[in-house]
């Protein structure tokens, strides 16, 4: 088991590209970060909604490591906690090299279980120009590379905050990487 940290943490009940930074957030079981668009059973993200609004919700929480901010910084771009839509900022946990399944324990009873990999869409473009080319790459081998965080659902609620402790509960072998949800 290793462990990292909250950095920042944020939610919006509308359905906007940056979030509002809060002091506090609570995940609720089976539904996600309360107050937030995203929060329920099945699909709140548009695209999937049109598609079928009966899938499932794998997007309860939207995490994002901190690390990524001084990453696209060297390129020039200038990004903070929630600017990408994160409900959770973290440091110290290499987040996109996660098993899916991994569980994120975090604060005294929250857990998270990683379900993919966020697809980063235009819209980064429109927040910066240039920017979905920063987190969206090809790889040597002609493979996509996403690099704007991952997607978690909520297995036990509780209350998240800056500064609280993160720890990874790593799913049985064989692992199995993470793809788009």
């Amino acid at each position: 088991m290793s462990s990292g940290k909250v950095v920042a943490v944020a939610r919006d009940d509308a359905h906007r590209f940056s979030k509002e930074l809060v002091s506090e957030i609570r995940i609720v079981e089976g539904l996600g970060v309360e107050g937030d668009a995203h929060l329920g059973r099945t699909v709140k993200h548009r695209s999937r909604v049109a598609a079928d609004p009966s899938q499932p919700n794998l997007r309860h929480v939207h995490l994002i490591h901190s690390e990524l901010f001084s990453e696209v910084g060297n390129r020039g771009f200038v990004v903070h906690p929630a600017d990408l839509g994160e409900n959770i900022t973290t440091i110290g946990v290499d987040l996109l090299a996660l098993p899916k399944g991994t569980v994120l324990k975090i604060g005294q009873t929250v857990e998270l279980e990683v379900t993919g990999l966020r697809n980063p869409c235009s819209q980064i473009d429109d927040f910066q120009s240039g920017l979905l080319s920063a987190v969206l790459m090809k790889g040597e081998n002609g493979e996509l590379i996403r690099k704007s965080g991952i997607m978690a659902i909520a297995k036990a609620g509780g209350m998240v905050k800056a500064g609280n402790r993160i720890q990874l509960v790593y799913p049985v072998k064989p692992y199995l990487p993470l793809e788009r949800v």
